[in-house]
């Protein structure tokens, strides 16, 4: 049974439910009547944007759906195909001709569909826009919706058929329900988490965990807490430990993680199993950081822990910003001090959507697991150079009880690769799509924090919701300069950086606003969190970053939460309301001016004006409270795009789509000039990209 009542038939959303409906009702004899479009519907396209050009024709604002029982079956109408035989999928991704989603069940009782049901529609008109019914003020809780199935990906549209993770749900749809979520913010909050999480593990417990780079010997929550004790003692309980590391095969300097193998030997010889998985492409990494832990006499207790945070130097800050005593020696200590300080975000769940996230970790450690039966690493084995091999896993446990109110739905990245992944045979890209479908329900407000902010195509994504949106706000925070100085490393990232603003300015004018952090010292804060709230609806936090290499090329893991029991003043409301309070320099419950997005960017913006203006007056006076500071944009030559840009397209922004789809996006971000496409190719479709 489909609740269709409220359902807007221009929006993207709204038409997929009811071209799906119909297809399903005609299969099972139930009749639709559409007002003013009559047997049209299976023509319409499910983007909204795209009325006004090809669909002048629609005659009708308030449309009404009418199901009765019928004996014959309805004719259902053919799509309407593009000039490559695709159809449009309504999160302006591309599905082939022919493939339908997931079934939705359409009540036949005469009782549920006795009656006409009215649904406002939004029209679109060149230079204007109308919703029928409107909305007063700024209130967004009637204008915006946080249904799962409006923002959420379907099983299709996440374009991997290879995975079982979203059969983990129940019904057929692409996510959790009865989560509860809640945000760690800076390595001072999320460490401690971890530890207590940790220190709570008996005999008989499950811990798996993935990792970029971990610092084993990294003091993380004050003395024995470092990750190689914690893990002794769950050893030493009698629980199971599994993790799986990052270890590239073609780096020539290994340095970087030379970290993880130390943490590996020591897991070995305590008991745990490790997988150093090389399933990546040529300077590809896996970037997925999280820990489950699985109670299976206390199942209410499970836990997952899944963000931007990684165990090792320059985490441990706290939200004033003084920096980390143990310092990563790659960050540019030039501009950023002798200890830098440092932003992240991290994530709670407790609920169904541990479990998804274990099975993720499964997906990955079976993959690698058989790779590593192969001859060749028997061959390397009997030389004594090659890994060992993967143990079994145990069979996993039921999802855990519900324990909130949200939605969560996680979203992946994973390359195309030979040999492909045996659970994403043509790779997954579900971020760039979960992205492009928020952004497509995005009305008002768009909030990001992110490490880079790159990429044409990822601006692009960002940009077309700005141009069909005219109220629409987009408000970023990155760090103020690259992490590391080198005049290399300086001129791609600043070249990449100043193109996607470009395109990000050029549509949305002055309702765009980029900002950089600094704390009370006024030394500059690397921003290396990974967060996004669009309407105070849907909020995601994870290890993905808003660039090319993590939308197609590296592994990455992040996690979309929608509030079901407050839409717009849970959970999206309050990560925003505490990051802003942090960054206004506020104490928590001081929310006045921060509770409408609107006003809060006024206060953003002020507080940006008062600490350039203290910082241009030689810092005579005392400081202005807070750390926000306007970003301002860094020139970059004809002559360094010349090299930068197709040097960071190779080597530090990478694309990990199939062939066919990098060339054909090559031309729009070549030296940075000129308009990227619409979102409706932002990623590609399925039939290129799976």
């Amino acid at each position: 049974m489909i609740d269709l009542c409220g359902v807007s038939s221009f929006e993207h959303g709204g038409l997929k439910i009811m071209r799906h409906a119909r297809h399903q009702a005609a299969a099972r004899g139930v009749g639709f009547c559409l007002t003013g479009c009559s047997e049209r519907l299976g023509l319409l396209p499910l983007r909204a944007a795209q009325l006004p050009e090809e669909f002048p024709w629609f005659p009708t604002v308030e449309v009404a759906l009418i199901a009765q029982t019928s004996r014959e079956p309805v004719r259902r109408p053919a799509p309407r195909p593009s000039p490559r035989g695709r159809t449009e999928a309504a999160d302006g991704l591309t599905q082939r001709t022919g493939e339908q989603p997931a079934d939705i069940t359409v009540s036949s009782s005469p009782g549920a569909w006795d009656r006409p049901i009215a649904f406002p529609a939004r029209v679109e008109a060149a230079g204007a826009t109308r919703e029928t019914p409107t909305t007063s003020g700024r209130d967004m809780t009637e204008s915006t919706s946080a249904a799962p199935a409006e923002w959420f990906l379907t099983q299709a549209e996440r374009g991997n058929p290879w995975s079982r993770l979203d059969d983990l749900g129940s019904g057929n749809v692409a996510w959790s329900g009865g989560n509860l979520a809640r945000p760690l913010v800076d390595g001072a909050e999320y460490f401690p988490r971890l530890v207590a999480e940790l220190a709570d593990v008996r005999a008989g417990d499950q811990v798996y965990f993935s990792a970029w780079v971990v610092d084993q010997d990294k003091q993380i929550d004050g003395s024995g807490t470092s990750m190689r004790e914690q893990f002794a003692r769950v050893l030493r309980e009698g629980a199971s430990v599994r993790a799986l590391l990052w270890w590239p095969y073609l780096n020539l300097d290994r340095n970087l993680v030379s970290a993880n193998r130390e943490f590996a030997l020591s897991l070995r010889e305590m008991g745990g199993g490790v997988v150093l998985d090389q399933r990546v492409r040529p300077v590809g990494c896996h970037h997925q950081k999280f820990l489950v832990i699985r109670r299976p006499r206390r199942p209410e207790s499970d836990i997952a822990l899944l963000g931007g945070i990684d165990p090792c130097p320059s985490r441990l800050d706290r939200h004033r910003h003084r920096g980390d005593s143990d310092v990563q020696l790659s960050i540019d200590s030039k501009r950023y001090g002798e200890r830098p300080a440092w932003h992240d975000a991290h994530l709670q769940l407790r609920g169904p959507a541990v479990a998804a996230v274990e099975h993720c970790f499964r997906e990955r450690w079976q993959d690698a697991a058989t790779r590593l039966c192969g001859p060749l690493p028997r061959f390397r084995r009997r030389l004594g150079l090659g890994e060992p091999e993967a143990e079994e896993l145990p069979v996993q446990l039921p999802p855990p009880p519900r324990s909130g109110p949200h939605a969560v739905q996680l979203l992946r990245t994973y390359p195309t690769k030979r040999p492909p992944y045996l659970f994403a045979r043509r790779g997954e890209r579900s971020v760039a799509r979960g992205y492009a479908k928020a952004l497509e329900r995005a009305r008002r407000f768009v909030y990001v924090e992110d490490q880079f902010l790159w990429s044409p195509m990822v601006a692009e994504a960002f940009a077309a919701a700005l141009r069909r949106e005219p109220e629409l706000r987009l408000v970023a925070v990155v760090p103020a300069h690259p992490e590391k100085g080198g005049a290399v490393e300086v001129a791609t990232c600043d070249a990449a950086q100043d193109t996607a603003l470009s395109v990000l300015y050029a549509a949305g004018g002055d309702r765009v606003d980029v900002f950089e952090l600094e704390n009370d010292r006024g030394l500059p804060t690397y921003v290396h969190s990974k967060v996004c709230v669009m309407d105070d609806s849907w909020a995601a936090v994870g290890s993905a970053n808003l660039n090319r290499r993590s939308w197609t090329y590296d592994s990455e893991l992040t996690a979309a939460v929608l509030d079901e029991r407050q839409p717009t003043t849970g959970f999206a409301h309050e990560l925003r309301l505490r990051l802003w309070r942090e960054h206004l320099g506020r104490e928590p419950g001081h929310d006045s001016g921060l509770t409408d997005p609107c006003d809060g960017v006024e206060l953003l913006r002020n507080a940006a004006a008062e600490l350039d203006a203290w910082h241009e007056s030689g810092r005579r006076t005392p400081r202005p409270r807070g750390q926000v500071r306007r970003h301002p944009r860094r020139a970059v030559s004809t002559a360094t795009r010349l090299w930068a840009v197709p040097l960071g397209r190779l080597m530090i922004d990478p694309d990990g789509r199939p062939l066919g789809d990098r060339l054909a996006d090559w031309s729009r971000d070549r030296f940075g000039s000129g308009r990227g496409p619409t979102s409706a190719h932002i990623p590609s479709g399925p039939e290129r990209s799976l």
